[in-house]
């Protein structure tokens, strides 16, 4: 299993992620979310475990711990194919989706379109 862990402290490493989660079972692997840019942590990271209920078993144990300023979020991580399909920045496919109009002066005839833009 899978699983997601926000609110780490911004100076753990994978190893110590590890660490935290080998307690409870077999670890496949850890990995700290890096900054590609200023190669320092996100603050969350993945944990793949080899048992699902000794991962459920970690995931209940450590959620809402603190291990520094901030409680840990610890739950099974969503699939990447569970998100809406599309990425969400045009929700019409094939472009803008809003028939010509026709007739009128050429300048905003109707207006029923007029502030799309403004969402």
């Amino acid at each position: 299993m899978k699983i997601f862990v926000a609110g780490l402290p911004y100076d753990l490493d994978d190893d110590e992620l590890v660490e935290i989660f080998e307690k409870f079972g077999t670890i496949i692997s850890a990995k700290v979310a890096m900054d590609k840019e200023t190669g320092k942590s996100k603050g969350f990271g993945f944990i793949e475990m080899q048992n699902d209920a000794e991962a459920l078993d970690a995931i209940e144990s450590l959620n809402d711990i603190s291990l520094g300023k901030k409680p840990l979020v610890v739950k099974k991580a969503e699939d990447g194919n569970s998100r809406p399909p599309g990425g969400g920045s045009n929700p019409r496919p094939g472009g803008g989706g809003y028939p010509p109009r026709s007739g009128g002066s050429g300048n905003n005839s109707g207006g029923f379109n007029r502030d799309r833009n403004r969402y």
